[in-house]
């Protein structure tokens, strides 16, 4: 699927698994691997399939923005690379599919946003993460957007501040990953919890995931306003007329193939 240097996509059945494949680097990510990546998931978003789990090959899942790509570059040309990194992670959330991260090693920086970007997380025990800016000089300003919103404002400050690592069963409990496994067993986890979630309606979910991304930080008020706007157009939809239809008549539904 796709020519491309820094990345490898591939499709399985109705699951695409994108992984980042510069292990010399660290899954480091320059412009051109953020570009690759971002270029995957909106094909992937236009395609039929039900979910993405998302990797990181050799040691580790990624280290972060690139600063041999970074350095050299001038007001613009980091806002341009911090652009690029911030539709690449608003493409993950506005893709219709549900998207997995599976982590092992470090994820650092940009690669941690990549992680809190995703909708589900499953890392090995061997995962770490970190927004080590905090004891650096180039503090990490946008990866904390999606950070602070999977783990709140005082582990927020800990992991900004400190810039120490986070281990897997600490991020576990803080709520920056689903859950932890033996790094043997991280495919089959991954496999399983995303099987799980793709179950059903692929339209239904694809504008459940939608509705959930807009009404998240919104005041409850708000919230409640869109998603029962939301709720009550898509009682309308196929989908859910075939959900009910079958839940009534005590049979397997039969959904729809189409986005309706």
């Amino acid at each position: 699927m796709g020519d491309y240097q820094h990345i490898l996509v591939m499709r399985d059945g109705d699951t695409v698994r994108i992984t980042m494949n510069r292990p010399e680097r660290r899954n480091a990510l320059s412009a051109d691997h953020l570009a690759e990546l971002l270029a995957a998931f909106r094909a992937t978003a236009a395609s039929d399939a039900t979910g993405v789990i998302l990797a990181g090959a050799g040691p580790v899942f990624s280290a972060g923005h690139d600063f041999a790509d970074v350095a050299g570059r001038d007001l613009a040309g980091v806002r341009e690379l911090l652009t690029l990194c911030t539709e690449l992670m608003r493409a993950i959330e506005l893709a219709p599919q549900v998207v997995l991260a599976r982590v092992h090693g470090l994820a650092t920086a940009a690669g941690c946003q990549l992680v809190a970007s995703c909708d589900l997380a499953v890392a090995g025990h061997s995962a770490g993460f970190a927004l080590p800016g905090g004891k650096g000089g180039w503090f990490c300003h946008t990866p904390a957007v999606p950070v602070a919103r999977s783990i709140g404002r005082k582990r927020l400050m800990e992991m900004a501040l400190t810039g120490d690592v986070v281990d897997a069963h600490t991020a576990e409990q803080w709520g920056l990953v689903n859950r932890v496994v033996p790094d043997a067993e991280l495919d089959a986890a991954a496999t399983e919890l995303l099987a799980r979630a793709t179950r059903g309606s692929r339209a239904s979910k694809a504008l459940g995931k939608q509705t959930l991304y807009a009404q998240l930080d919104r005041p409850e008020v708000d919230a409640y306003a869109l998603a029962v706007e939301v709720m009550a157009a898509s009682a309308q939809t196929p989908s859910a007329k075939e959900g009910m239809a079958a839940f009534l008549a005590k049979r397997p539904p039969v959904w729809p193939t189409g986005r309706e």
